[in-house]
């Protein structure tokens, strides 16, 4: 999910079309069947995430590979940092991959530019009945799938101190459960050195991680469902500015971070008594700070109003869509199947490599792992799962600008630079103008 925010649409060279030509498959074009009634042949691109991923996918993919006669899977890591690059040139070129890792915003916009494949018939229905329910409509646009899930990553997780709670006087055990109570924790967390907690303060962070809280103080984002008007101006978010502006202006929370919101790094080292973070962080803590884990809880990000059932977070992720030209989609989609929707076992073994910081998308999946000793014993899993992923939301799919000029207004506020009508009114304006710029009205995806 970050790794897709940080990607930069680069311009397409003749060397990448030449490379991308020769690699892609054995003829050069995508799905080639290799002659002599061979297996059907696909091109696999994944994005390249973290070292295990890499090894998991291989392995599975040499698997399916041996297990049968029909389709022979060429597998490929692209670098996320080039990924856009390189499959814009292998489209220009003919060469593109039948099958790709896809994050669950592109599938919209893919979608409406005649990009992927429709799914619906290729793969059984027992396939799409496994996807959790407020997952399902994250992989279709018309009440049509055009993407299979493999995982979800929060956003919004509260991490916090056990040992540090208790000397504050408070119960770790009963962590807080609104915004308020959560203002209150991070004041007495505030000890000396250490602040009371992390969370984003500049735009580009907040563009993204916000989104959870966003529709926790309002129930919607800051722009019209039909994507016609802004809609930044609702009372509601006042609570949203309010929130954010007195932990940075009390200086609960570090007044000039060194890292990123997604990077875990000031918890790890003791800089924060509470961090509001993404799941991914639990990887981070198990693989750098493994001392941390004994005295480390997570909890549900805190409602604006304490209501367990509203979203803090919203769900990214990553998906595999086959290609709309692609000559093979049904064997593309014999490997799909295969590898996220078959055996859960497979996927149970993705989430235990991950060391469960990252959630699955089926229920077969969850049962699988329910009577898995390492994820029983996962002191994290559990919670983010049952009560976090549960209640998680979408992210949105309309252009980044609008999140940003949301963003921007609520970092002018926090930082005492703009009251919130100023604020407001300035991301109305903003948002309106990237409506009638980019022509998005009446654009909003239907599920």
């Amino acid at each position: 999910m970050r790794q897709r925010r940080l990607r930069i649409v680069a311009a397409a060279t003749v060397a990448a079309l030449i490379a991308l030509a020769g690699c892609s498959s054995n003829s050069g074009t995508p799905g080639s069947s290799g002659g002599n009634g061979g297996p059907a042949e696909i091109t696999f691109w994944q994005s390249q995430f973290e070292p295990y991923q890499q090894k998991w996918f291989k392995t599975y993919v040499d698997k399916f590979n041996a297990s049968q006669t029909d389709v022979k899977v060429k597998y490929q890591v692209v670098p996320g940092d080039t990924w856009q690059q390189k499959l814009k040139a292998a489209q220009a070129a003919g060469t593109q991959p039948d099958v790709a890792t896809t994050n669950y915003g592109g599938i919209p916009a893919g979608v409406a530019n005649g990009q992927f494949a429709e799914l619906d018939g290729m793969l059984p229905d027992k396939a799409w009945s496994d996807i959790k329910e407020n997952v399902s409509g994250f992989v279709q646009v018309g009440g049509k799938h055009y993407a299979y899930p493999m995982l979800v990553e929060p956003s919004t997780v509260l991490y916090y101190r056990t040992d540090l709670a208790k000397a504050a006087g408070l119960d770790p055990n009963t962590p807080p459960k609104t915004w308020d109570e959560l203002l209150t924790w991070a004041e007495k967390l505030t000890k000396g050195t250490v602040k009371g907690m992390s969370i984003a303060s500049v735009a580009p962070d907040l563009g993204w991680s916000s989104w959870g809280l966003q529709y926790n103080a309002c129930g919607h984002l800051p722009i019209n469902d039909d994507w016609s008007a802004a809609n930044a101006k609702d009372p509601c978010y006042t609570k949203l500015f309010e929130f954010y502006q007195t932990l940075f202006q009390k200086g609960w929370i570090p007044q000039q971070p060194k890292v990123g919101y997604p990077d875990a790094t000031p918890y790890g080292q003791g800089q924060v008594a509470m961090m509001a973070n993404g799941s991914w962080a639990v990887g981070q803590l198990k693989q750098s700070f493994p001392a941390m884990i004994k005295n480390t809880a997570v909890a549900p990000f805190p409602s604006v109003d304490g209501d367990p059932s509203k979203p803090t977070a919203t769900l990214g992720g990553w998906t595999l869509t086959v290609d709309a030209k692609s000559k093979h989609k049904e064997a593309a989609a014999k490997f799909i199947e295969y590898l996220l929707a078959g055996d859960p076992a497979i996927m149970a073994d993705f989430f235990r490599q991950s060391g469960f910081s990252k959630y699955t998308v089926r229920t077969s999946v969850d049962q699988a792992l329910a009577s898995d000793p390492a994820a029983t014993a996962d002191p994290f899993m559990k919670i983010i799962s049952d009560k976090v992923v549960a209640t998680g939301k979408a992210e949105p799919a309309y252009p980044f600008d609008i999140s940003l000029a949301f963003a921007t207004a609520i970092e002018s506020v926090m930082k005492g630079k703009s009251d919130i009508p100023a604020a407001t009114q300035k991301a109305s304006d903003a948002i309106d103008r990237v409506i009638k710029q980019q022509r998005l009205k009446g654009t909003a995806p239907k599920g």
